[in-house]
């Protein structure tokens, strides 16, 4: 989720927030890189028309 979002909704500024919690979204980056790779590969199947 947008960490905007997410600030606005705890009454907190974005910088509280990633200072506060950051132990909570610790590996969301992996998460997402993994996410984007799976997305190009598809991506580049389908282009190649496999």
């Amino acid at each position: 989720m947008d960490p905007t979002e997410v600030a606005e909704r705890a009454s907190n500024s974005v910088e509280v927030l990633l200072s506060r919690y950051a132990k909570c979204i610790d590996g969301r980056q992996e998460i997402a890189n993994r996410k984007i790779e799976q997305l190009l590969r598809e991506y580049s199947d389908h282009a190649r028309g496999r």
